[in-house]
């Protein structure tokens, strides 16, 4: 077992135990946490008995870098290599004013979102919290050695759907957001999820107060069935009627992601079913482009129709921006992270 998956006060207790100061336990968790230490004869203040204990009774699986991909637009596309060589992709994203990481929550992804190419890939395994905590401290080193700059902001929209690893996930937020973490704002942490509404109420009644964000792409459910087939689990109702609950309960807006797909949902019934979600929960509209995943039935809507979208939007004042996507030339856009390593 890795040693961060156990308890500090389950460890002072086994320390006591065989005889070893409790205070020793304070000093382990701190060199388990940083990024530079793999093995636990690293750890440089602690007695040689001590470190064959350790080495005996537990493991330190830290997580590396295995390749990475420099995009011609800066963005940055990096392979992580796990304990038991599975590998997840992360990506840093650099602007004017921030550097934000897009980091992946379970191996694989377990939804099958048609649109998108991570869902080829079977789920193997959710990350452990501390895998996601490493993932964003590689990340974080990694910024500083490119952009000169740590991390400014963190999106939980990279391979898996983290509210299916809904306590890693939260714990490594915890981790990374203290202290010893990189002291990030819980604002500057944006979670998207395709829309497990159980677990949306879930988060409202945890009062978790970072960024949330729904992959919707369609307010109809007859077409939202289609493009993500897993959604006839959660309809679209129960959908927004979880939304309403986390907004009465966080007081907070929620980003809509949305794809706009020729003939699919470029039109105006779909174009009017998004208004009368946006305007019984408040809300903002990001439509991003579509990244081509070698499937012949997703194709970018015509310009008219993303014009129809916006013009529609804003005479109905909803919020809505267009994002281009970066690193599309390195496959680390929006639902391209296939893990092709």
């Amino acid at each position: 077992m890795d040693i961060r998956l156990i308890k500090a006060e389950d460890l002072e207790q086994l320390l006591k135990k065989n005889k070893f100061p409790k205070y020793r336990s304070k000093q382990i968790e701190n060199w388990a946490r940083k990024i530079d230490i793999i093995s636990f004869d690293q750890m440089s203040n602690l007695p040689n008995d001590l470190i064959h204990f350790l080495i005996e009774n537990f493991k330190l699986n830290k997580s590396k870098v295995k390749t990475s991909k420099k995009s011609s637009d800066g963005t940055i596309k990096f392979a992580i290599q796990l304990y038991d060589n599975l590998i997840v992709e992360a990506v840093l994203i650099p602007s004017n004013k921030r550097i934000t990481a897009c980091v992946s929550s379970q191996v694989g992804c377990s939804l099958d979102c048609n649109f998108c190419a991570t869902s080829k890939i079977k789920k193997m395994r959710n990350l452990e919290s501390y895998e996601i905590f490493d993932q964003i401290m590689l990340l974080n080193k990694e910024s500083i050695n490119h952009f000169s700059s740590p991390i400014t902001n963190i999106v939980f929209m990279g391979m898996g759907e983290p509210l299916l690893n809904y306590k890693n996930v939260i714990e490594s937020i915890d981790q990374i957001t203290s202290d010893f973490g990189i002291g990030i704002s819980y604002k500057k942490i944006t979670l998207s999820t395709s829309g497990i509404s159980k677990m949306i109420r879930k988060m409202a009644d945890d009062n978790i107060k970072f960024n949330l964000a729904i992959s919707l792409h369609t307010a109809l459910e007859k077409t939202r069935n289609k493009v993500m087939p897993f959604s006839k689990s959660f309809p679209i109702k129960e959908l927004v009627d979880s939304l309403e609950y986390w907004h009465k309960k966080i007081k907070r807006k929620i980003t809509f992601e949305y794809l706009i797909w020729k003939e699919i949902n470029d039109d105006f019934e779909h174009i009017n079913a998004l208004v009368s979600i946006c305007k019984r929960i408040p809300s903002k509209v990001n439509i991003i482009e579509y990244n081509d995943t070698d499937n012949s039935i997703f194709r970018n809507a015509d310009d008219k129709w993303i014009n129809n979208y916006v013009t529609t939007l804003k005479e109905n004042r909803i919020p809505v921006s267009v994002r281009r996507s970066r690193g599309k030339d390195i496959d680390a856009a929006c639902g391209q992270l296939a893990n092709k390593y």
